[in-house]
């Protein structure tokens, strides 16, 4: 055990003792935005999506189309932004509005 394991901190929020690690997830969680798909179901890191219309990418010179399902995305601090990785498409980003968590 290291010393980090045993700190308590009192959580105002929920009136209760928390390990201090576990405080400071909360307080990053809470930092964060929520990220919703186009109907509304709160993605997080490494979901799964798929598109619901064909995208052009800018850069590119490729078109995503729909039903295309991107793995494993990581959200960006926006809560309309999404990062992804797709085959031969390097720093894809998309917005969250065209996609549906699979």
């Amino acid at each position: 055990m290291t010393d980090s394991d045993d700190d308590y901190v009192y959580d105002e929020e929920s009136g209760e003792w928390l390990p201090a690690s576990e405080r400071a997830e909360r307080q990053r969680r809470a930092a964060q935005p929520e990220v919703r798909d186009a109907v509304g179901n709160l993605l997080s890191d490494g979901d799964q999506v798929t598109l619901i219309k064909d995208l052009d990418v800018k850069g590119a010179g490729q078109t995503l189309k729909r039903g295309t399902l991107i793995k494993s995305i990581r959200l960006t601090g926006d809560a309309q932004e999404i990062d992804c990785k797709f085959d031969g498409i390097k720093g894809l980003v998309l917005r969250a509005e065209f996609v549906r968590k699979r």
